[in-house]
């Protein structure tokens, strides 16, 4: 639990400070944090990809799962999810629903909040949801800046979703190999990398990835 807390913690601090410190952000700065955080992410998900110790498995995990996930189409049905969400919760009006929904959907439906979330309850690896905290910080400062102390109540989305995730996992983890966490972590890892290009201006549809990392597992059941 310790990612998602650190990831929660971090989001309610930087709010407050965006909040309160931080009266505006010109554009050019903004744009380059997210770069800079982009590359920071690639590097963070190629790193955790040279775990990988099969790399035709992989390579034919991200082939099969990118299949899967474009006949799901999971990517349209989580910004379904988020426009749905955003839609019902707006109504209610003013800047502190729309900070708080808007901070929400961007921070729990990502693909890395549902890939670091596994890393850490499969192999007690927090370095993604670190990572993602840094970049949720950074974008929690400017969301708050705008829209308010709504952004800070996300945390608690956040912590319930991305908790729940890495406690689930914990307690599958024994019904799981070293070698299908390897690579099942190998392949997340992949997608976060996947992320981080999307930040520097590819447009890679990660959410269409995520049963990529599930692949390994069934091959090595199977075997």
């Amino acid at each position: 639990m310790l990612g998602p807390l650190v990831n929660a913690l971090v989001i309610v601090v930087c709010a407050f400070f965006g909040r309160f410190v931080v009266k505006g952000i010109p554009q050019r700065f903004e744009e380059m944090v997210k770069k800079s955080i982009g590359l920071s992410i690639v590097y963070v998900g190629i790193k955790g990809a040279l775990d990988n110790q099969q790399v035709l498995l992989l390579i034919v995990s991200m082939v099969c799962g990118a299949i899967i996930g474009e006949l799901l189409n999971i990517d349209r049905l989580m910004n379904r999810f988020g426009s749905w969400a955003e839609h019902k919760l707006k109504m209610s009006g003013g800047t502190f629903a729309q900070g708080f929904v808007s901070a929400s959907i961007l921070f729990c439906t990502g693909s890395m909040a549902l890939v670091g979330s596994l890393q850490s309850g499969l192999t007690g690896n927090h370095e993604t949801l670190f990572a993602k905290s840094i970049l949720d910080g950074a974008l929690s400062i400017v969301f708050a800046a705008s829209m308010g102390l709504g952004v800070a109540c996300a945390a608690l989305p956040v912590l319930v979703y991305q908790g729940g995730i890495a406690l689930g996992s914990f307690a599958l983890k024994d019904m799981l190999s070293p070698d299908s966490i390897r690579e099942m972590s190998a392949v997340g890892s992949l997608l976060i990398a996947a992320i981080g290009f999307n930040f520097l201006g590819a447009e890679i549809r990660v959410a269409n990835l995520i049963p990529a990392i599930f692949i390994p597992w069934l091959y090595l059941a199977l075997r």
